[in-house]
């Protein structure tokens, strides 16, 4: 007969440790109110300012306003659409982001921040796949782009269920850089590890 209570003792510790792995990447990043678990990590700095909130929104609303107003008027201006992106990132409009990322990246596709943000905001509108394509055109221009490869690794992970998959990812980046760390500084090679034990664990 089957123990139930011991498959879901599993269970659990294998979810709480998908929590411990990735609960640091929350830690000094500036997110929007999409809470979907464990954050990827954005490449590029927030782009709202550090002032008051009445301020900040103020002069967040009149920056969108000014760069919409600049891509209308010149719409082949990539920075413009790459800032106004991050603004539309900053502001938990997702679906604005993305296609001001791919504009972006339509006139300047070799862009491997822009193309981990737009995995980003993918994911924020439930599509991992999209994310996963979009982060891996990201190291595919930059092998070495850390943030990227970590943010495969969450998708595979959390959204998609695939802890092994998740290790394949993380150790293409181990073989590029063996002192790899999370964003919260635990060694890659640890979290990997810890994944390859509950893994080993729940086969027992």
């Amino acid at each position: 007969m089957t123990d139930t209570s011991n498959m879901v003792k599993k269970e659990t510790m294998f979810y709480a440790l998908i929590i411990g792995l990735v609960a640091g990447f929350l830690g000094g990043v500036l997110f929007s109110s999409f809470k979907l678990g464990p954050e990827t990590v954005r490449s590029t700095p927030a782009a709202t300012s550090a002032a008051a909130p009445a301020q900040m929104e103020s002069q967040t609303r009149e920056a969108i306003n000014n760069l919409e107003a600049e891509v209308t008027a010149n719409p082949d201006n990539v920075e413009a659409w790459t800032r106004l992106g991050h603004f539309y990132y900053d502001t938990g409009q997702v679906t604005s982001a993305i296609k001001a990322y791919e504009r972006s990246l339509e006139l300047q596709p070799g862009n491997p921040d822009v193309w981990t943000d737009l995995g980003v905001m993918h994911r924020r509108n439930d599509q991992p796949q999209k994310a996963i394509d979009a982060f891996e055109h990201a190291f595919s221009i930059q092998p070495n782009h850390e943030t990227s490869r970590i943010n495969k690794g969450i998708v595979l992970l959390y959204d998609m269920n695939k802890p092994e998959e998740t290790i394949a990812a993380w150790e293409e980046l181990l073989a590029i850089n063996p002192d790899a760390l999370m964003p919260n500084s635990t060694p890659l090679k640890v979290a990997i590890n810890e994944i390859k034990e509950q893994i080993k664990a729940d086969k027992e």
